[in-house]
C-alpha cells in the first residue's frame, strides 16, 4: 500500500470527510464574501472598444460600472452600506457548504476507487489527483449550480433590488425562465471546473508533499499549498468563469438590475467571441486581480479548516474507541 493510500485510509470516514468539507466551505465563504461580491461586480462590467455602444444610463445608486476593484468596493460602501458586501451570502453559504462537502467526499471516493480498481497498475499520483479532482468538481458543480446562479444575481443587484428574498428569487426565476433558468451557464461552469479542479489538486498534492520537509506551525503547510494551487488554477480558467457569470444574469429581468451594456449571449462560444470582439482580450480577464486576491485566502482557509476539522474528528473518534 502506498503512503498516499495509507494517508487516505487514515483520514476518517466518508461522513467525516463530508462534515469537514462543509465546515471548511462555511468558514471560507464568510471570510471572502466581500471580495467575491466585488469580483462579480467587476465581471459584469464592460470595457467596450471605441466603436461599441455606450452602456445604459444608470441611477446614482446602481452598481458601479467601469471602475476598478478599490473604486467598486468604495462605491458599494457609500451607496449600499457595509452589509451589501455580503449580498447573496445565504445562497452562497449553502453553495459553499454543499459544494465543499460533495467536493471533498467525491475527491476522496474517486481517489480510493482509482487505487483499488487498479491495484497492480497504479496511475501516477498526478494523474490520480487530476482525475479525482475533476470528478469531484463536476459532481459538486452540478449539484449546487442553482445556488451559484442565485448568489450571482443577488450580488449583482444595487439598492434597486429585483430579488428581495431567496424564496421570491426562486419563484420568479421559475415563473419567468422555467427550470432551465437555474442552469444558465452550466456548460462553461463544467468546462471550467474540470481543468480547474484537476490543476488545483495536482498542484496542491505536489506542494503539500514537498512542504512536508519544512516545519510549519498550525497546519500552515496545507494553507500555503492550497493558496498557491488556487492561484495557478484560477488564472488558467478565468475566462470561462467570466463567461459563466455573464450567462448567469441573462434573462428577462437582466436590464432591470444590470446597468452595463452586456448583450444577450445565446451560447458560451458566442459569449467568448462577442466579449473578445467588443472588449478585447482584457475583457475576458476583468476581475482577475481581485479574483486571485480572493482565491489565495479562500483556498488557504478552506484547506486549513478542512484538514484541522478532519484531524479533530478523527482524533476524537480514536480517543472514544480506545479501550479503558
Amino acid at each position: 500500500m502506498s503512503a498516499r493510500h495509507g494517508r487516505l485510509k487514515d483520514e476518517g470516514t466518508k461522513l467525516q470527510a463530508v462534515t469537514a468539507g462543509a465546515i471548511a466551505g462555511l468558514v471560507s465563504r464568510f471570510v471572502i464574501a466581500p471580495l467575491d461580491v466585488v469580483k462579480i461586480r467587476l465581471q459584469l462590467q464592460t470595457h467596450p472598444s471605441p466603436i461599441s455602444s455606450e452602456p445604459l444610463a444608470a441611477p446614482r445608486d446602481a452598481p458601479a460600472t467601469r471602475l476598478g476593484a478599490f473604486a467598486t468596493f468604495k462605491h458599494i460602501l457609500q451607496h449600499e452600506g457595509l452589509t451589501a458586501l455580503w449580498k447573496g451570502n445565504v445562497p452562497a453559504e449553502l453553495l459553499y457548504v454543499c459544494y465543499a462537502g460533495v467536493q471533498f467526499a467525491g475527491y476522496r471516493s474517486a481517489t480510493l476507487f482509482l487505487q483499488t480498481a487498479l491495484p497492480t497498475r497504479r496511475l501516477p499520483d498526478s494523474a490520480e489527483s487530476f482525475i479525482a479532482g475533476a470528478t469531484a468538481g463536476v459532481a459538486g458543480t452540478g449539484v449546487t449550480y442553482p445556488l451559484d446562479l442565485l448568489r450571482t444575481r443577488f450580488a449583482a443587484q444595487g439598492q434597486c433590488r429585483i430579488y428581495t428574498s431567496l424564496r421570491s428569487a426562486i419563484w420568479e426565476i421559475k415563473r419567468d425562465e422555467g427550470w432551465r433558468g437555474f442552469f444558465r451557464g452550466l456548460g462553461p461552469a463544467w468546462g471550467q471546473v474540470v481543468p480547474f479542479m484537476g490543476i488545483f489538486f495536482v498542484t496542491y498534492e505536489g506542494l503539500r508533499l514537498r512542504l512536508t520537509r519544512l516545519e510549519m506551525p498550525w497546519g500552515s503547510r496545507d494553507a500555503a499549498a492550497g493558496a498557491v494551487a488556487s492561484v495557478v488554477a484560477k488564472t488558467a480558467v478565468f475566462p470561462l468563469d467570466l463567461v459563466r457569470k455573464r450567462l448567469q444574469v441573462q434573462g428577462p429581468t437582466r436590464s432591470r438590475y444590470i446597468y452595463s451594456d452586456i448583450p444577450e449571449y445565446t451560447t458560451a462560444l458566442r459569449a467568448v467571441s462577442t466579449i473578445f470582439q467588443r472588449e478585447g482580450l482584457r475583457g475576458l480577464y476583468r476581475g482577475l486581480p481581485i479574483s486571485l486576491i480572493k482565491a489565495a485566502p479562500a483556498s488557504a482557509v478552506t484547506l486549513w479548516t478542512y484538514e484541522q476539522s478532519l484531524k479533530l474528528m478523527t482524533s476524537r473518534g480514536t480517543t472514544q474507541e480506545a479501550p479503558m
